[in-house]
């Protein structure tokens, strides 16, 4: 990932000016569950597996800037100025425009040179050709109102619907208390035509209500702009900017809220936006069906000792029987490592079109439980790996206080607790991925092959989820066991054991990038 540093945090008053202090901004991500407390996993690990000898490529790379206010409406009013020097218009009048196109100049450009006139109409700045004109009103009657009046106390738009300057007054005060700044239309029935920013401002009473129609308006602006985004953190006024809008990871300098850019909610790779929008919503309507799945306790399939997850890793042991085994789906953990593809991929009936609809709604919900227990359950080890990641810092801060080495030769514990929860997150979003797509083609992505017969599978993308899905939890358990590593008689660290470690991050890892990369290209 890059980012631009050169736009920091804001230090005058003017850059907090923000624009999520005046009303309730609907979060689809607000009210989710936490995701883990590691916030900077993605920090300081990709430069360290690169020089493991990584694949240098990462799928995750995306080039976007942090603006402050002050920085965000000088881009804006560069734009504007441009347009409306070009459309010979009033530059507020040409940021409707450019509101209506999203900003995307080159657009407007092109349509002005094949249609200056039905570009105007089409933004609604002024009437359509084929729209009868409305006569110059002999009349001194407001249209709203019926009152009588002085004809300079006549307001009207370029469409000439004229209303008395208190109806129009009324009219835009209602709507900017609601909340609207672009999108404020003539009165008139069936009339469209919007209304300027300078023909509204002179119509609100008092300064407050200006500043908060102000702030409306610059909401809407960076709403509609395809290359901005709002950051979605509280009560925060940085402006993210891309020059290429995708479904990328982005982060705010200032309150480093970490979320997906086309989206606005939690950073979702390899899920698309419509379906982790399906999905939340699916998991918030079902949330009661799937309580009873969230309970911490198993069985020992051994013993039948009650067993409670108190770690990440699904490699289970025993502490009564010592069996191994694996907590999804309690198969022996010594022959798990050829059946994981089976462990995480669901079984769908063939035949179940052809059952009761009962059947068939029972069905439903078994594959939603499959899939949400997945997605749960990486979820909640995200949160315990979190813990585990907590202990690991302060294991190494004693170390090091007792000098048992340096910071640095242990930090590479910290960077692997933080790879394992970067590989973990992805894992976790792969399952809403999977539980929407049909059987056939759509799971089948484009992977790089070396096209031997054995390696047929490797075009499913349930079994890059399930190759992923086995390297995580080797990391796992090698994490969760790595800060109990004994040093040698001379007081260094085993070679061995951190270079197994090492070596399981950098399989990780690349499992990783190829699952996304593959998604990506897609």
């Amino acid at each position: 990932m890059s980012v631009d540093m050169n736009s920091q945090a804001s230090d005058s008053n003017e850059d907090d000016f923000g624009v999520n202090s005046e009303e309730d901004e609907d979060d689809d991500g607000g009210d989710d569950e936490d995701q883990g407390d590691i916030v900077d996993y993605y920090d300081g690990v990709a430069g360290d597996m690169e020089q493991q000898g990584a694949d240098s490529f990462d799928p995750e790379e995306y080039q976007f800037t942090c603006l402050t206010y002050s920085e965000i409406q000088k881009v804006l009013c560069k734009e504007v100025n441009s347009i409306a020097a070009i459309l010979k218009v009033l530059p507020a009048v040409a940021k409707l425009v450019l509101v209506h196109f999203h900003w995307q100049v080159s657009q407007i450009l092109d349509r002005y040179k094949s249609n200056s006139s039905q570009l105007l109409s089409e933004a609604q700045v002024q009437p359509s050709s084929t729209c009868r004109s409305v006569p110059t009103p002999q009349s001194l009657q407001c249209g709203v109102c019926l009152q009588l009046v002085r004809r300079d106390a006549l307001l009207a738009l370029p469409c000439q619907h004229s209303f008395c300057k208190t109806c129009w007054e009324q009219h835009c005060t209602v709507l900017v208390k609601d909340g609207m700044g672009v999108g404020i239309s003539c009165m008139a029935q069936d009339c469209s035509l919007q209304m300027p920013e300078d023909f509204v401002l002179p119509l609100l009473p008092g300064e407050e209500l200006k500043d908060k129609y102000r702030r409306y308006l610059f909401r809407d602006y960076v709403e509609s702009h395809f290359q901005l985004q709002l950051c979605p953190g509280a009560d925060c006024p940085i402006v993210i900017q891309v020059q290429e809008p995708r479904a990328r990871r982005v982060q705010c300098i200032r309150c480093n809220e970490v979320f997906c850019f086309k989206c606005r909610i939690m950073y979702h790779a390899p899920t698309d936006c419509p379906t982790i929008r399906r999905w939340l919503t699916k998991c918030a309507d079902d949330s009661e069906t799937a309580n009873y799945i969230s309970a911490h306790t198993k069985d020992c399939p051994k013993c039948n000792i009650c067993i409670e997850k108190n770690g990440g890793c699904n490699h289970m042991q025993c502490s009564k029987c010592k069996h191994d085994f694996c907590w999804m789906c309690l198969g022996d953990w010594k022959t798990h490592g050829s059946e994981y593809y089976e462990c995480s991929r669901y079984k769908e009936n063939p035949d179940i079109v052809n059952q009761s609809q009962q059947a068939q709604a029972r069905e439903a919900l078994k594959k939603y439980l499959f899939y949400f227990e997945r997605w749960e359950n990486h979820n909640k080890s995200l949160q315990l790996e979190a813990q585990t990641y907590q202990r690991i810092q302060e294991k190494i801060q004693e170390r090091v206080m007792n000098n048992l080495g340096t910071w640095i030769d242990w930090q590479y514990l910290q960077n692997a607790a933080k790879l394992l929860a970067k590989c973990r997150y992805t894992l976790q979003y792969t399952y809403p991925y999977a539980y929407y797509m049909e059987s056939g083609p759509r799971k089948k992505l484009n992977v790089r092959c070396c096209g031997r017969s054995c390696c047929h599978n490797a075009y499913d993308f349930e079994y890059q989820q399930a190759q992923l899905e086995a390297e995580i939890e080797n990391l796992s358990w090698k994490v969760e066991r790595a800060d109990t590593y004994e040093r040698g008689s001379e007081g260094e660290l085993s070679a061995n054991d951190r270079g197994d470690l090492e070596n399981q991050m950098h399989i990780a890892e690349q499992r990783r990038r190829t699952l996304l990369k593959d998604f990506h290209d897609t």
